[in-house]
């Protein structure tokens, strides 16, 4: 499932591509027909994330959320402003699974990855490129001159958003549906505090309130999406072992300090997850070392996806165990 960074970049580009244009709106599955139709034709005002919800405005007080869970994806096609974080990036958007970013690439290749995805046309689950991409100053492409516009539908397709360049295709979501301003308000008002939303020192003493009257486990907390928004389960792994904090302890029980030092870390995380578009969660790194980390996810995390490997810190076996259906990685011997 993406996790924060990513819904914050797709909104990102959703921004930089249709906000300010007309756009189409069709349904070729057919499920959501009677909301394209509403939003056939109208103006996007505005696209904006909230941990790993997405909201996008229309003209006529209309909502769309869309909420990607765990199958969902969005594909983008034609011509492609990018967004100077996705450019930075060398087009990648931060997916769980996603190989990395190869820092030396040159601008103006193709973007694959060793798995044959191309990460800017395709933004979620992972899902092979349909059409191939190339890069250049301020603009992606479509690589073939004369390219079936606007590009055939393949697959199910819930939602096709078009504008006269770009197209968007979003698939297997978990939620998506149509609000009014009140009802875009009453879902925002349920999550738990985003650092990139609102006022950030806000977010931090509404987030240490929550987890310090809580009798459940941290490591559940930090992935409850009431509590705080956007985690996930590489972030939650991650910055548990960071704070060196037994992910078993209630929340109630955790030291204030140590869980407004927890909201610092996310806010640090979640800014280079949104700036390169990887969940780079080691620090400390040489140069070398980095790009070694950007360009491969074996490099970049202390205990996540490592069970069985030894601590890089202190040498012992990282665990693996299934806390609230999700596997948690940690090391017993630096989270006791």
């Amino acid at each position: 499932m993406p996790e924060g960074h990513s819904v914050h970049r797709i909104a990102r580009q959703f921004d930089r591509n249709f906000v300010g244009h007309p756009v189409h709106a069709s349904s070729p599955q057919g499920r959501f027909a009677e909301g394209a139709s509403v939003l056939e034709g109208r103006e996007m005002l505005r696209a904006m994330a909230v941990g790993k919800q997405m909201f996008l405005e229309f003209e006529g007080d209309t909502w769309l959320r869309v909420h990607l869970g765990l199958y969902g994806a969005w594909d983008f096609a034609g011509e492609i402003l990018v967004d100077p974080t996705i450019a930075s990036a060398n087009g990648r958007m931060g997916q769980t699974n996603q190989r990395g970013t190869d820092l030396d690439a040159v601008q103006g290749e193709e973007i694959l990855d060793a798995a044959g995805e191309n990460s800017l046309t395709s933004i979620g689950a992972p899902r092979r490129a349909r059409v191939h991409v190339r890069m250049s100053e301020q603009t992606k492409g479509l690589a073939d001159e004369g390219e079936e516009w606007p590009p055939p539908v393949v697959g199910q397709v819930r939602l096709r958003l078009l504008t006269d360049s770009t197209c968007a295709d979003l698939r297997g979501p978990t939620a998506c549906a149509l609000q009014t301003p009140d009802e875009m308000l009453a879902i925002v008002a349920k999550l738990g505090p985003d650092p990139l939303v609102g006022d950030v020192a806000e977010g931090e003493e509404r987030f240490v309130r929550i987890v310090r009257r809580k009798p459940t486990a941290i490591a559940l907390l930090l992935m409850d999406q009431a509590v705080v928004s956007g985690i996930g389960n590489v972030y939650r792994a991650e910055m548990l072992f960071r704070a060196r904090l037994n992910p078993h302890t209630p929340g109630r029980d955790v030291p204030e300090d140590v869980v407004r030092a927890l909201w610092r870390d996310w806010v640090t995380l979640l800014d280079i997850g949104v700036q390169t578009g990887q969940m780079m969660t080691m620090d400390g790194l040489n140069a070398e070392q980095y790009r070694a980390a950007m360009a491969s996810r074996d490099d970049r995390h202390w205990v996540y996806h490592r069970a069985g490997l030894p601590c890089r810190v202190c040498g012992t076996e990282i665990a693996l165990e299934e806390l609230g259906s999700r596997k948690l990685y940690w090391c017993p011997f630096c989270q006791r």
